[in-house]
């Protein structure tokens, strides 16, 4: 059995979604949420599913390896659903292409320090984007720039706001995180 933890600092829809898609899995189960704020939803929603939840503090994150020796510990693969903290490197090199993130636009697009959530929806608009979608991908150093696992698109609008937009990315986010980490998973055991 492959263990999962997921990384996660707000309101834990992916998290929600992907703890119940590996519910009934013989090979995949998620074993604990991890929060960097202590009053984030996703806490809630992981403690309602029954999955082991805790949050940590950036000292024992970045400094002590508290965060590190729990993930080497409990975890096979880390997954980062909505997490915004930049991963050090000393978790990179335990967990090599073990990390996987997903992103809420079609990178190299819109990538980087401060692009997330309605930050990025409200640059497809002003950039007058003709479509746009979600990336998920490997974690390394950089933000948002780990090699690419997978990529969908959907058309944005004349019509469509940040609002729309964000409810197109959400629907795909939903559909295919889960499937996507069953899939990297599967294929590399």
């Amino acid at each position: 059995m492959k263990r999962i933890i997921i990384l996660a600092s707000g309101s834990g829809t992916n998290a929600e979604n992907i703890i119940k898609y590996f519910k009934n899995s013989n090979s995949i189960s998620v074993v604990q949420v991890l929060s960097n704020r202590k009053d984030a939803k996703v806490l809630e929603r992981a403690g309602r599913l029954n999955v082991s939840c805790a949050s940590f503090n950036r000292d024992s994150f970045y400094t002590k390896n508290e965060v590190l020796n729990n993930l080497k510990l409990n975890a096979d693969y880390i997954i980062l659903a909505g997490f915004l903290w930049k991963i050090p490197s000393n978790i990179i090199d335990a967990f090599p292409n073990k990390i996987i993130n997903i992103h809420p636009a079609l990178l190299p697009k819109f990538g980087g320090k401060g692009m997330y959530g309605m930050h990025i929806h409200n640059a497809i608009i002003k950039n007058k984007e003709k479509e746009t979608g979600i990336t998920i991908h490997f974690v390394n150093e950089n933000y948002d720039e780990g090699a690419i696992i997978f990529q969908k698109s959907v058309e944005v609008l004349v019509c469509d706001t940040a609002e729309t937009i964000a409810e197109k990315i959400h629907t795909l986010e939903q559909e295919n995180f889960p499937k996507v980490i069953a899939q990297v998973i599967l294929e590399n055991e």
